[in-house]
């Protein structure tokens, strides 16, 4: 079994967004030497509780501290970007960092609809137009446009000895589809999805190649405290989807004063369904059982937790209970 990593870049409360960059960073080096295949970085905007809007910026910076791993972006989302500019930032990335660079693709705003018009103006419009921009995209880092197009006379320079590895992110049987379509790696978000994912990879992996799927992970020395940093993540989405709050992960002391609704309590309970939680070998038990339904052997872990010195744990906790450095 393979482990990535998928960071979200979380802002803790009490910290600020340079505190949550500063740990992104720690944990990558970190996940270099334990034995994790991959770390991603996600891309969100006007997100007060997640720092990361630029993926690329991280990358150069993570690359540089990194050995081993391969990193990548979970994922740049094309929609709001010229397919050519996308290919120049991965060729040049790929070239500091030769064989070590994932570029993830996906297609949802990563914000505010103002936002995305910020970004990139009739984000729908863009949206529509994404299947034809991944085809540009693919064609300039092959280097294959047809003779007949305009863009056969350019390059996305500079241009690596190693293309990086395109992957396509998605939640859904047409993301999978349009993966499919395109002969590109699939990653499915267990973790953010309600549709039967084992029944979208199946379909997917009876037309395509390489499947990842990404699930919510917390992993403690203890059930007890396992538990307890779930809630504060949970808390967290529901703060968010509310607007309450200041936007940030709360800490597990603010968990045991906030009077929870009947609806929250359900809410958390359907949460706590998708997630992995509790100590290395329940966490282990929990990741077998569900390879089980999915079939897939590299699973990419996203852990929120109010502290970093937590998360950073839960990964190593888990990295020593499979014995990734082996």
């Amino acid at each position: 079994m393979k482990l990535s990593i998928l960071d979200q870049s979380p802002i803790s409360s009490g910290k600020t967004a340079k505190d949550a960059l500063n740990a992104s960073v720690e944990l990558a080096v970190q996940a270099d030497a334990l034995g994790f295949t991959r770390y991603w970085i996600a891309e969100h905007h006007d997100m007060t509780g997640l720092a990361c809007s630029n993926p690329d910026v991280m990358l150069g910076i993570i690359g540089s501290r990194t050995k081993r791993i391969r990193i990548g972006a979970g994922a740049v989302l094309l929609p709001h970007y010229k397919p050519f500019r996308v290919a120049e930032t991965y060729n040049l990335l790929a070239t500091l960092f030769p064989d070590r660079l994932d570029l993830g693709i996906g297609r949802a705003p990563g914000g505010s609809a103002e936002a995305s018009i910020a970004l990139s103006g009739d984000f729908l419009q863009n949206v529509r137009r994404m299947p034809y921009s991944l085809d540009d995209l693919l064609h300039f880092l092959h280097n294959d446009f047809p003779k007949e197009r305009m863009y056969s006379k350019i390059k996305p320079s500079p241009v690596p000895d190693t293309s990086p590895v395109v992957w396509l992110l998605g939640t859904s049987e047409k993301s999978a589809a349009l993966a499919a379509e395109k002969g590109l790696p699939y990653v499915f978000g267990h973790f953010m999805s309600d549709t039967d994912g084992p029944a979208v990879v199946k379909k997917y992996k009876g037309q395509g190649s390489r499947t990842i799927v990404t699930v919510s992970v917390i992993c403690a020395e203890t059930t007890t405290e396992a538990e307890q940093l779930a809630l504060s993540s949970m808390l967290w989405s529901i703060q968010k989807t509310k607007d309450e709050g200041d936007g940030k992960v709360p800490s597990i002391d603010a968990t045991q004063i906030y009077n929870f609704s009947g609806e929250e309590q359900e809410t958390i309970r359907n949460m706590r369904r998708k997630m992995i939680v509790g100590n290395p070998q329940e966490v282990r038990k929990q990741l077998e059982d569900l390879q089980e339904s999915y079939h897939v052997d590299e699973w990419m872990i996203v852990t929120i937790t109010h502290s970093y010195k937590a998360r950073l744990k839960s990964y190593r906790l888990l990295a020593e209970e499979l014995q990734l450095s082996q």
